[in-house]
């Protein structure tokens, strides 16, 4: 259980620090339904997380080889998403705004403030489990939870909740900040909220490269 939770917490950080989750549970806490909208998108973000990293685990982890170690094709698998992450840091990094020129802002942004509870958890399921980026990050997580404790699914299961509840930490922290600091708190989240939508290219591109090449090395290393 722990080599899982150990193999997979570089990964559950990255997702942690994804910026457009971040900014989007901001914006909300600016919104009309402020806590009613950042509850339902803390909800729909650490369930479809949870989800989609414990399937990837147990079904990837179902199948161990007699001698208890990692699967080749758990290592396999390993390579490609870290792969596939390397060229999604390469695609970010080249499409970030030059210098002097503002980042293009989601379209969806601009229509939290008409956000119902509803949306917002449609939303979060869209950013974590269908987003290519961060649906990369949540099922390389899987895959080293899987690689970590093939065939152990209660570790697969308890490894998966507690990746989702770190990667769940970024989005939890703006609330956090809107509760505990009250009328002060909206010049710091405007502030996060810039800063994040301006680095959000380069922030992810940093983290799809370390990530990408870790899953690399570790799927190497278990051939």
């Amino acid at each position: 259980m722990g080599a899982a939770i150990g193999q997979s917490l570089p990964v559950a950080v990255g997702v942690l620090i994804s910026p457009l989750p971040i900014v989007a549970v901001v914006l909300m806490l600016v919104s009309r339904r402020a806590k009613a909208n950042a509850g339902a998108f803390l909800v729909g973000w650490f369930v479809a997380v949870l989800v989609v990293v414990a399937l990837v685990a147990v079904l990837a982890g179902s199948s161990a080889p007699d001698d208890g170690g990692p699967p080749a094709w758990a290592s396999v698998t390993k390579i490609v998403l870290g792969v596939l992450l390397l060229l999604l840091a390469v695609k970010q990094w080249r499409g970030r705004p030059r210098e002097g020129v503002a980042p293009e802002t989601p379209k969806w942004m601009a229509a939290i403030d008409q956000f119902t509870p509803g949306k917002a958890l449609g939303l979060a399921v869209l950013l974590s489990a269908v987003n290519p980026k961060n649906l990369l990050l949540v099922v390389s997580g899987g895959a080293a939870i899987a690689a970590a404790a093939p065939g152990d699914t209660n570790a697969q299961v308890v490894a998966a909740v507690v990746f989702a509840l770190i990667a769940s930490a970024g989005v939890v922290t703006p609330l956090i900040i809107y509760l505990v600091m009250g009328e002060r708190a909206a010049a710091v989240l405007d502030g996060l909220k810039t800063w994040m939508i301006t680095n959000n290219a380069v922030i992810m591109a940093v983290l799809l490269l370390v990530i990408g090449a870790k899953m690399i090395g570790d799927g190497i290393t278990a051939l």
